[in-house]
């Protein structure tokens, strides 16, 4: 099914990340994040996407000598020792009074005792650095923060090597006036605010904010556990994180960055630590961009994935597709729709309403992203996402498990995975985009889901992955969306634009085995009345009688696995694949298809498998340069019953027991030759080992011969009585799936070597063909 994909107005791009750089006095970024972006000339639109590349947390962040100083003496510090209401004070700098510290020169201040209701406040006019040692201390303040960076150049929190301190404020805070809002937290900074040493810290904030910085908030490294009546760690400018063990029990978001004025700042950057976050809102949240390189991630977000609310499916005619067939696919096998195959009027193949269908008029989607309500305030009391970004979200390494009533990883703009290991269990989407998303490596397991991978434009050059879903696998859907100034540009100016645009950025007219991909080929497009390219055939999607968006799936390499309830593979637009191993375990309703695509599905390498239901079944495009097999068995064939293909010499080129019950099957091999002799066998065994339900050994046996046929083209679609071929006409009900569906095309003629279906047992060895 397809999801209404309402996608962020503001592009962001990477000289966003180059100002961040600038800011931060880092190296220059020796490359970029992920980018999809419009370019508008005259009234042709064409889909663009940037190099792809990688942004770590050194392009980010910079630790100066202050932020790593973790050394101080007695003779050149002052001590603070607290007792109870008071504390006596031996050095310069600082002066005890009402039950409170202040601190108003730059300096090492090392405090130790017990204070129970005061306030440890830094005042220091001339703006220098401020170093507190937390040496076993023990700090409360009944009405307020406990400790207040009011002014500072910099102020830096060290905790002491064996020692553990508490930091902890009252749930009722007493201001000057109504006018005042701060401090808000248990420690609040006003100033950049570092925390480095290798002590322990406890924090409560039971007011509102456990640790709160208006500047940049660094941790070097240190133990910091953080209660919270919201958010936990908060910097306004951005929260860099080196290392340490951070544990965070929020009931607002457990890391988070606020500046959304300045695009060079409110990012999150995490080089590596072990975090372990419970919180009732975003586990993780960038303004702009978040980067982590490293780490250990166990976050629960929301209550869990079990605590997500009830998702409610689109119906066939839902989804944004038409029912023009797609240009350029293979043709079904011959048949009868099933009984509650739901035809284009919404009635099934009776005429009566189809028993799982909802009423004819599409639903509201309520799965719209909680990102696209209309207020900030909405937003933030409904997004329980574990990874979130504003901007791109760029992942280079490190270990995730996350439970999420939302999204797992999502973000506004892009999603960059390049490496890591990915345990998810999302009550939304496993990995979300609004824009591209792009998995360049790592292991991702997503065992729950709605969605299991969502963007505009999805690439996976490397990786492996691993996706279960209530509804879509894999959904490419959602219109890339150009930026104010892509909007402005004119035919005339089109070319200085270009010029200007920090970005590197070409058009992705033709496949690159390497990584970053192909889109529609301009020259089977027209353009429509409202300066939309389309292929050529085809209608704007949206309604019946419509076709693709610019949403575009491509499969480069690495290994994806999909078992999804609803379709396996969808995108709204066309799907590219030239390398890898895809192995879909589609659904078992008619309303759905393992493959589901609304303009081409091109294939030029690479492995494919994809079982599921017959009614809305597709294969690849005869477009491709690859050979595909689809074939469709007389009846529901039950889960994990052995479909095996084989030439006529007997060499083995599919041998595959599907997860799921299944009627077609659809597999494409670079072994499948246009002119081959094949024959397909139902049941039976094989004595070699299954990855995914995959055999790639071992010798299969035992099973009933289903059909012999000779491939006519580079798309073959078989049933039990040879090959079939079908005029080119409606396709299926809604959703854009054209001729996977049974509209049109029923006289259809037969060809091939066997027209009778035959119980002959046949023996071969399995070679492996999933190299």
């Amino acid at each position: 099914m397809k999801k209404k994909i309402i996608t962020g107005s503001k592009l962001w791009s990477v000289a966003m990340i180059t100002a961040m750089v600038t800011a931060c006095s880092a190296p220059a970024a020796t490359s970029s994040t992920a980018n999809a972006a419009v370019s508008t000339t005259g009234t042709t639109k064409t889909v663009s996407v940037s190099e792809q590349t990688s942004v770590k947390y050194a392009d980010l962040v910079t630790l100066d000598a202050d932020d790593t100083n973790v050394s101080w003496s007695a003779t050149d510090s002052t001590t603070i020792k607290l007792n109870g209401t008071t504390a006596s004070i031996t050095g310069s700098g600082a002066k005890a009074a009402n039950g409170s510290v202040t601190i108003s020169a730059a300096g090492t201040y090392v405090l130790s005792g017990k204070l129970t209701d005061g306030q440890i406040v830094v005042n220091v006019a001339d703006k220098g650095t401020v170093h507190l040692v937390l040496n076993g201390a023990t700090i409360n303040d009944n009405d307020s923060a406990a400790i207040y960076i009011q002014k500072a150049g910099k102020a830096i929190i060290t905790l002491e090597e064996g020692t553990e301190n508490a930091v902890s404020d009252g749930k009722k805070y007493v201001y000057a006036d109504d006018t005042t809002d701060e401090p808000d937290a248990a420690i609040f900074s006003k100033a950049d605010l570092t925390f480095n040493g290798t002590g322990k810290l406890t924090v409560t904030g039971n007011y509102n904010e456990g640790i709160t910085s208006k500047d940049d908030l660094k941790i070097v490294s240190g133990t910091i556990n953080v209660k919270s009546a919201d958010d936990g760690i908060k910097g306004k400018d951005m929260v860099a994180i080196q290392a340490g063990t951070i544990t965070i029990d929020s009931e607002g978001d457990g890391i988070k960055s606020t500046n959304d004025t300045d695009t060079t700042k409110g990012f999150v950057a995490i080089a590596g630590g072990t975090f372990n976050i419970q919180s009732g809102s975003d586990g993780i949240q960038a303004e702009t961009a978040l980067v982590t390189d490293g780490g250990t991630f166990d976050i629960v977000t929301g209550g869990g994935s079990a605590n997500a609310p009830e998702k409610v499916e689109e119906g066939p005619f839902g989804g944004g597709g038409g029912g023009t067939p797609p240009t350029d696919m293979g043709t079904p096998p011959d048949g009868e729709p099933p009984a509650d195959m739901p035809s284009n009027n919404g009635t099934n193949a009776t005429g009566a309403a189809p028993s799982s269908s909802t009423n004819a008029t599409a639903p509201a989607d309520s799965n719209a992203d909680a990102d696209t309500s209309t207020t900030a305030a909405e937003e933030e009391t409904t997004s329980a996402k574990a990874l979130k970004a504003g901007a791109d979200l760029t992942v280079n390494g490190g270990t995730y498990t996350i439970d999420s009533m939302d999204d797992s990883l999502h973000s506004n703009n892009n999603v960059t995975v390049n490496d890591g290991k990915f345990s998810i269990e999302s009550g939304d989407d496993g990995i979300h985009a609004d824009q591209a998303l792009t998995i360049n490596g790592g292991t991702i397991t997503i065992a729950k889901s709605y969605e299991g991978l969502e963007g505009a434009i999805i690439t996976m050059n490397d990786g492996d992955v691993d996706v279960t879903a209530s509804d879509d696998g894999v959904n490419a859907s959602g219109e890339i969306t150009a930026t104010d100034a892509d909007a402005a540009t004119t035919a005339d100016d089109s070319t200085q634009a270009a010029d200007t645009d920090t970005t590197a950025v070409f058009d992705i007219s033709v496949t690159e085995t390497t990584g970053t991909t192909s889109t529609t080929d301009q020259s089977n497009q027209s353009t429509d009345a409202n300066s939309n390219t389309r292929p050529q055939g085809g209608a704007p999607g949206g309604m019946p009688g419509e076709s693709a968006s610019n949403s575009e799936l491509h499969i480069n390499g690495g290994s994806l696995t999909v078992n999804a309830g609803g379709d396996g593979l969808d995108s709204n637009g066309s799907i590219y694949m030239t390398d890898g191993t895809v192995i879909v375990n589609g659904p078992t309703d008619s309303g759905n298809g393992a493959l589901d695509y609304d303009g081409n599905f091109e294939l030029s390498g690479g492995y494919l498998i994809a079982a599921g239901s017959s009614g809305m079944a597709q294969a690849t495009s005869e477009a491709s340069t690859q050979n595909t097999i689809a074939m469709t068995f007389p009846e529901t064939q039950k889960a994990g019953t052995l479909v095996h293909v084989e030439d006529s010499e007997g060499n083995n080129i599919l041998t595959f027991a599907p997860a799921k019950d299944y009627q077609t099957v659809v597999v494409s091999s670079p072994d499948l030759k246009k002119d081959g002799s094949y024959v397909i066998y139902s049941g039976g065994t094989s004595t070699g080992k299954a990855v995914d339900g995959l055999y790639t050994d071992g010798t299969y046996s035992g099973g009933t011969k289903v059909v012999a046929f000779q491939s006519t083209s580079n798309v073959t679609w078989v049933n039990e009585s040879g090959v079939t071929t079908a005029n080119s006409g409606m396709g299926g009900p809604g959703g854009g799936r054209g001729q996977g569906g049974f509209g049109g095309g029923r006289n259809r003629t037969q060809s091939g070597t066997s027209g009778t279906t035959t119980d002959t047992t046949g023996t071969t060895d399995t070679t492996d063909t999933a190299k």
